[in-house]
């Protein structure tokens, strides 16, 4: 019975390898499609290396109540090898690739949609920059004529 549930713990290990591995690519796969500065990765890795260590010590305290076992550590990075051996590379790409033909679809579709607001929008800017320039010359034309209103009473 002991070596059995050995063995479901280094599969577990390796399924929790590979699982991590496939959380930081769909990490991965968000950055190439939606980039950003410096920070939010910063913040985004602090949160994935939180997650992560949090599963793995659940995994440690549910498998073998707390203690570290090397061949589970040694099974998670096997795990993580052959994901990334295997589909890694792949699923990275192809999803990427897939989200930004599909996102550059949609953006087509909304500025599409949108491009009735946007001729509306400008129609509005134009009326209001002419009726603008008006009420500037009217203003300047009542300042003008105030101030030589009052230099002619300033010397009477």
């Amino acid at each position: 019975m002991s070596v059995v549930s050995e063995n479901q713990f280094l599969l577990h290990s390796l399924i929790m390898g590979a699982f991590i591995l496939f959380v930081y690519d769909i990490l991965r796969i968000i950055r190439r499609v939606i980039p950003h500065g410096g920070f939010w990765v910063a913040v985004e890795d602090l949160a994935f290396w939180t997650y992560c260590g949090a599963e793995v010590f659940l995994l440690m305290y549910h498998e073998s109540n707390g203690t570290l076992r090397w061949f589970a550590v040694t099974g998670a990075m096997a795990g993580m090898f052959l994901y990334k051996k295997l589909f890694s590379r792949l699923f990275v790409k192809y999803v990427s690739l897939g989200l930004s033909k599909l996102l550059k679809g949609v953006g087509r579709i909304l500025r599409w949609l949108f491009r009735p607001v946007g001729l509306a929008g400008r129609k509005v800017r134009r009326g209001t920059k002419h009726l603008m320039g008006r009420q500037k010359r009217f203003l300047k034309n009542r300042l003008t004529y105030f101030l030589k209103v009052l230099k002619i009473n300033m010397k009477v």
